[in-house]
């Protein structure tokens, strides 16, 4: 199973009454992340009902191992969205991000959460002087497109950079202590709460009908808020790129590592301290990026993370690691809005990027708008139906050209790889008996698991992922449990069991 996350390791799960004949909503919220809990959150706050339904733990998926920054400074992403867009994109992305981290600190502040909410300064540097020019061209646009941005020659890392664009007063904070602080107030009045319940069909109609393993929910609107967005009508599975990173967070003292958030644009290291109850903090070190599935150890990555951590700040203490997953748009904005061009009442949220905290937020103050019928200026920025094909075509060219090779070469790997005799003890892989693949691990005890192969959304073949112990999926990002459950869409349906 994956490994937890010092989110997880910190909060406790919440317990709701069981729902045994789930009544009409007004909406039906599928994820427990943080797009779906805000959204939903923010639609019971206007009067509507509200049927929030997750398929495992609360803010325990994507949301739940993330490395929790909230800045509107996203590496190098104003650059890139004045050339293809224009500075007028480039300011409401930068308006939209800010009004979602203002909107998490006044909302906190009024319930009296307490979230670890620290306002920070964010950096993006470079350590490769060649680079220091596109740092100073971003901190340019950034601050034509109204952030508060400057460049800077120094930094407070333990090592020297070439340059670095500074954010002043963005902010971290604990994602889970403050998405179960609004779980708990959606529950009630008419609105319910299911962990532990997957849906299984949407039946788009006046009223919606979602199927799930509790019973069938009706709703006048259904929003898609999974991270991959499960019975996909819209095409997503072709215009998201499924990626991952490792973290591991490591004790410091109260007073060492660097005192804002950094991600570094030539290697995406990603850098922050968190405040723990003792009055010590860990420092948070991601890095090691790669596409969700692809052919690498992900045990010898990790171990790469932690030697760069080790070296760079003296930090050897590893408390916790885990897996940081995300998906991206071709064009580097989020989708929110309309599931697809026909409907008028299934919503999704998905395409975040590397930065779901601030786009998680502003997914749901954006859907809760749309669903109330309230106008909303970033409506057309972000509509998953947006016409943006020729400025993205490349990126999404690529990303499929990756997919089809996968398909092919996979099968072909797949057919001469062996049997389960070349399965080591705590190890899986994917071998073949007579014409189908196999997903083998064998435990420390040396008992064999089975499952298919063949992930269970488009056929594609898994891949043991062997810093986790799971089935990953690099076509679309689907990942399994070593029994062939579900743990991340869009598959929605487990890897079938083998004797």
């Amino acid at each position: 199973m994956p490994n937890p996350s010092y989110w997880l390791a910190s909060t406790s799960d919440l317990s709701f009454p069981p729902v045994t004949q789930p009544p009409d909503v007004d909406v039906a919220v599928l994820g427990g992340g943080i797009a779906g809990i805000t959204t939903a959150y923010l639609l019971k706050q206007s009067g509507h009902t509200v049927a929030l339904i997750e398929a495992d733990r609360l803010a325990g998926g994507v949301t739940g191992h993330t490395t929790a920054k909230l800045t509107s400074q996203h590496a190098q992403i104003y650059g890139q969205l004045e050339s293809s867009f224009g500075l007028d994109v480039a300011r409401a992305y930068g308006e939209s991000q800010a009004l979602a981290i203002d909107w998490i600190e006044r909302e906190s502040a009024a319930l009296g959460v307490h979230v670890d909410f620290e306002r920070r300064d964010s950096y993006a540097y470079a350590e490769a002087p060649e680079t220091a020019d596109r740092l100073r061209h971003e901190a340019r646009v950034a601050a034509d497109a109204a952030r508060p941005s400057r460049f800077v020659s120094e930094t407070d890392l333990p090592f020297p950079v070439s340059g670095a664009v500074v954010f002043s007063d963005q902010a971290q904070f604990h994602p889970r202590r403050w998405l179960l602080a609004l779980a708990e107030r959606v529950h009630g009045d008419g609105s319910y709460v299911l962990t532990g319940v997957r849906a299984t069909g949407l039946n788009e109609g006046d009223p919606c009908v979602v199927e799930t393993t509790a019973g069938s929910i009706r709703a006048a609107h259904v929003v898609v808020a999974t991270h991959h967005p499960i019975f996909d009508r819209g095409g997503f599975f072709a215009r998201l790129e499924p990626r991952t990173d490792l973290v591991v967070a490591l004790a410091i003292g109260a007073d060492d590592g660097p005192g804002g958030m950094y991600i570094s644009v030539e290697d995406r290291h990603s850098i922050r301290t968190v405040p723990m109850s003792d009055g010590a903090r860990l420092l948070l070190v991601g890095g090691e990026g790669h596409r969700v599935g692809a052919h690498t150890s992900v045990a010898e990555r990790y171990r790469s993370l932690e030697h760069w951590a080790a070296e760079r700040f003296g930090a050897r203490d590893v408390a916790y690691r885990w897996m940081a997953h995300d998906l991206s748009t071709a064009d580097m904005l989020p989708f929110i809005g309309r599931y697809h061009p026909a409907t008028r009442r299934v919503w999704v949220a998905t395409g975040f990027g590397h930065w779901g905290m601030s786009n998680g937020t502003l997914a749901g103050l954006l859907l809760r708008d749309l669903i109330t019928g309230e106008e909303n200026p970033l409506a057309g920025l972000y509509d998953p139906t947006r016409a943006t094909v020729l400025q993205s075509a490349r990126r999404f060219l690529q990303t499929n050209g990756y997919v089809t090779a996968r398909f092919l070469g996979d099968r072909v790997g797949a057919l001469t790889s062996g049997g389960t005799d070349g399965v080591e003890p705590g190890t899986g892989r994917v071998v073949r008996s007579g014409r189908r693949a196999i997903a083998a691990y064998r435990d420390a005890d040396g008992r064999l698991t089975q499952v298919s192969a063949r992930c269970t959304h488009l056929g594609c073949l898994v891949t043991f992922n062997d810093g986790e112990h799971t089935w990953d999926c690099s076509c679309h990002g689907s990942r399994f449990a070593l029994d062939g459950s579900v743990l991340e869409g869009p598959a929605v349906r487990p890897l079938r069991p083998l004797p």
